[in-house]
């Protein structure tokens, strides 16, 4: 899922990582929810609060706004940067590598989580939550061409409702394999937050510890695959060579 790139990625791989990275994300924007009343990933509602509380003068929770959206904003350019630099060295795996760093910062947020003073721990887990998740939507959107994204889902339904009509009006050019992808997409995000919901309310932050260890058992096989094809294809000559 996060080794092939370009030609060699078909809709089934798309598919796969998908679903399973939507359901990933579901399950902690709905932790951010529970933190702190706030859906971390969602930047459309976060902007639309942000407008809100502008206007009503409540400077603190405007700011509150602004940060969560700079968070996810920094979140994606921390990975486009980071897959820039591992593209540049010809890094194989440099998108589970991405991954992997979530896996490692999730887990580090979910650790150092009851630790936290308990006025500040909802904030600072909803912050850390948005730069993670703008992390991983970059990571996605990037590997995928952006086929895939698996933080948000508006524009999906929205590519659903376009091709669900396509389909009652008989359109011979229906792209059923990316409206499916779509579909299963969407599904995975609502059922991870179901489960989210179920986990937070047993086992609280430790949450996060579980999701990263899923992050991390995702992402280690593909840099094993990609070091694997790397050494199978020979060295790769730098660009300086």
């Amino acid at each position: 899922m996060l080794v092939h790139e370009g030609s060699t990625r078909t809709y089934r791989i798309d598919e796969r990582l998908g679903w399973t990275f939507a359901a990933i994300a579901g399950a902690l924007n709905v932790a951010g929810f529970y933190a702190f009343g706030t859906f971390s990933s969602n930047m459309t509602g976060n902007v639309s609060a942000l407008a809100d509380h502008l206007g009503l003068g409540e400077v603190r929770m405007a700011l509150f706004g602004l940060l969560l959206v700079l968070a996810f904003v920094a979140g994606a350019m921390a990975a486009t940067l980071l897959i820039d630099a591992g593209r540049t060295r010809h890094l194989p795996g440099v998108y589970a590598y991405g991954i992997l760093g979530e896996a490692a910062l999730l887990l580090v947020l979910g650790c150092a989580a009851p630790f936290l003073p308990e006025d500040a721990r909802g904030a600072v887990l909803a912050l850390g939550l948005s730069f993670l998740l703008g992390l991983q939507n970059a990571t996605v959107t990037q590997i995928t061409n952006a086929r895939v994204r698996t933080t948000h889902v508006t524009g999906m339904v929205t590519d659903i409702g376009i091709g669900l009509a396509n389909l009652l009006e008989r359109h011979p050019g229906v792209d059923r394999d990316k409206l499916r992808l779509h579909l299963v997409t969407v599904a995975a995000f609502l059922g991870g937050g179901i489960l989210g919901v179920v986990l937070f309310r047993v086992m609280g932050t430790a949450l996060l510890v579980v999701a990263a260890c899923v992050l991390a058992a995702l992402a280690i096989p593909g840099i094993t695959m990609a070091r694997r094809l790397r050494a199978y294809a020979g060295p790769v000559e730098s660009p300086s060579a």
